[in-house]
């Protein structure tokens, strides 16, 4: 049975920024909509990540580069790549499959998807923000810093890369000096830099909780403290989310947004691609300045904001289960890499030590679409980039659930695919 066209409700599994954008979406065609969260809004990935609005740097996670560099920090216990050695044939499954994807070839084919997104990952906080969600975005450059210009090639030649895939990114190269001169917090260590213009940031905490709160403003409800165990499909086109000892939530159709867990319910549903928990460490310690803009340390992976007067240390991708314990020595190599790198940081004073599980696929692609039942869409798998292309991916799903047709931008990250 198709789907109706213009769903009079939804019920949305799933409160972070991918859940809550494809909420606020349907809100604004109309749609009733509920949004079920088994712990509360930003409680997964979207708390404590770098929270950068970036969409000049997002790009697939597989390419030759990554590759190279797995390769060799498995045997390094403190890079910022952690593959533990063990039996977990799912995660050496998973592995082999994004090794396939870390060719030129496919980066390329990769990238053009994400330029179609990334090309209205801007407006679509700027329609949030028009609507009532009470949140900041910040205007800022984001500044990568290197030892020199050597060691820039790198992302110069992966920006050159994104050009030739049609997104053109505004980059300045300045010096060490030059550098300091805009973020004094750059250590004497960083002799080159680049210039990345027409970037944002924000606090990734607040604006979902605002983004939420916009949700329950416009009418709609917000379950906390719900584990969705199941949805299944109802007699006349409607759709049921079942949670033990409660009362189910029926609607007409049904979005699971619930990150590295995706698979738990969309698996169900003709959904095969894998989600794996790619986990992040942050942290957040005093400045004795205000840090002026994002800066990106590449070669270490290292992604510091400017964070309530503070700043925040994110980075490190340690291939672990969602909901293991964090492991402090990860966090300890987080700061061995980020302190030869900065000046004037309280070292002593870290606090708000975070992990939280990036859900990544094997081809560095999103799930955002249909499944093979009617009623039934999924939203997640964003990896790194949750934060940038959580609203437009929402937007982009939430016009095609109320008019039954795939919007362009969404063909690569077809969930059935």
């Amino acid at each position: 049975m198709p789907p109706p066209k213009h769903p009079r409700s939804a019920v949305v599994v799933g409160a972070g920024m991918v859940g809550l954008s494809v909420a606020w979406f349907l809100q604004d065609a109309g749609v009733e909509v509920t949004v079920v969260e088994r712990h509360h809004p930003a409680a997964g990935a979207s708390w404590g990540n770098a929270g950068w609005l970036s969409p000049g740097l997002a790009v697939p996670l597989p390419d030759p580069a990554v590759l190279r560099y797995g390769l060799r920090a498995l045997l390094d216990p403190s890079s910022a790549l952690y593959v533990p050695l063990g039996l977990d044939r799912e995660l050496w499954a998973f592995l082999v499959r994004f090794a396939r994807h870390c060719t030129p070839r496919r980066w390329q084919e990769a990238m053009r998807g994400y330029r179609e997104v990334n090309s209205g990952a801007l407006e679509a906080y700027d329609l949030l923000a028009s609507g009532g969600v009470v949140a900041e975005t910040v205007r800022a450059p984001i500044v990568a810093g290197f030892a020199n210009r050597r060691q820039a090639a790198g992302m110069l030649h992966e920006l050159e890369l994104m050009a030739s895939a049609g997104q053109v990114v505004e980059v300045e190269e300045i010096d060490g000096d030059a550098a300091r001169k805009q973020i004094p917090q750059l250590s004497w260590r960083v002799g080159h830099a680049l210039r990345l213009s027409g970037q944002r940031y924000l606090d990734p905490g607040s604006f979902v909780a605002a983004l939420a709160e916009s949700v329950r403003d416009r009418g709609g409800t917000l379950l906390t403290g719900r584990d969705v165990d199941a949805i299944e499909p109802r007699p006349g086109g409607t759709v049921r989310a079942r949670t033990p000892g409660l009362d189910p939530v029926d609607a007409d159709v049904a979005v699971v947004a619930t990150g590295t867990w995706l698979g738990r319910l969309a698996g169900s549903f003709g959904v095969r691609t894998r989600v794996r928990a790619g986990r992040g460490y942050s942290l957040t310690v005093p400045t004795a300045a205000p840090v002026p803009c994002p800066v990106y340390f590449p070669l270490p992976r290292v992604a510091c904001t400017p964070y309530r007067g503070q700043l925040r240390v994110g980075g490190t991708m340690e291939l672990r289960p969602a909901d293991a314990p964090a492991d402090p020595a990860r966090i300890d190599a987080l700061i061995a890499s980020a302190r030869p790198l900065l000046a004037g940081v309280d070292w002593q004073r870290v606090h708000d030590t975070w992990v939280g599980p990036r859900p990544i696929t094997p081809d560095g692609m999103a799930l955002v679409g249909a499944t093979n039942v009617p009623t039934v869409y999924v939203a997640g798998g964003h990896g790194m980039w949750g934060i940038t292309l959580g609203p437009v991916t929402g937007r982009l799903l939430a016009d095609q659930i109320v008019t039954g047709r795939r919007p362009s931008a969404l063909d690569a990250f077809d969930p059935l695919r």
